[in-house]
């Protein structure tokens, strides 16, 4: 009896770790003196200025130097987190209905190369 009360107190303990998780996506880290949201490896978040709200128009060869902040299979939306279906099927995160991407070329945490490229890539502030 003792071990199923241990066993199901630690699937209560990571469903609440799996719920957190889902509720907040992203990190908020420091480049310089600006506070911008990151992925899990510290990787900057970027918007994309031609994407409708909810749908994402960076594909194919777009895609390669900007992958999609995959959100994994199941992710719920929560305050201004949604997720965004691809066109490949693949779920991504949105921020504020903001589709959300790295960039390839970001190669450290805080990295922020991205920001304002060709005039339509931006940091996502928290």
């Amino acid at each position: 009896m003792k071990s199923v009360v241990i066993s199901l107190g630690l699937a209560l303990i990571s469903l609440s770790a799996a719920e957190a998780k889902i509720a907040s996506p992203a990190t908020v880290v420091t480049s310089g003196q600006q506070r911008l949201l990151a992925d899990d490896n510290g990787r900057s978040l970027y918007t994309f200025d031609k994407d409708q709200p909810g749908k994402s128009a960076c594909t194919l060869l777009c895609a390669l130097a900007w992958p999609p902040f995959v959100a994994p299979a199941g992710a719920k939306s929560s305050g201004p987190w949604t997720v965004v279906t691809r066109p490949t099927g693949v779920n991504q995160w949105a921020y504020n209905g903001a589709p959300l991407y790295t960039y390839r070329f970001d190669s450290m945490r805080g990295d922020i190369r991205g920001d304002g490229a060709e005039g339509v890539w931006h940091l996502v502030r928290p």
